[in-house]
């Protein structure tokens, strides 16, 4: 998969876990596809971890599901994190 590929993908995969996960997310798009790259890096690592299949194609269903639970993950961390920064 190209760069701008997996740019869009990790764009989409932070939008849909925003999306998911209640509660205000702050940060814009940039912040979202920043989340949502790293997500699907993590995901990728956890696929092949596990599963033993990456991110291999863009327009493979495992692709988008691993990126986007990847995304999921690092955006509840990113919520604890940004949370507990607030109030201390």
């Amino acid at each position: 998969m190209g760069f701008i590929a997996f740019l869009i993908l990790g764009l989409i995969a932070g939008a849909i876990a925003k999306a998911i996960l209640p509660g205000r997310q702050g940060g814009g798009w940039i912040i979202t596809m920043v989340l949502g790259v790293v997500g699907a890096l993590l995901g990728g690592w956890i696929g092949s971890a596990l599963f033993g299949g990456g991110l291999e194609n863009f327009f493979s269903l495992q692709t988008w599901l691993l990126a986007i639970v990847g995304s999921l993950i690092v955006l509840a961390i990113y919520g604890m994190v940004t949370k507990r920064g607030a109030r201390g």
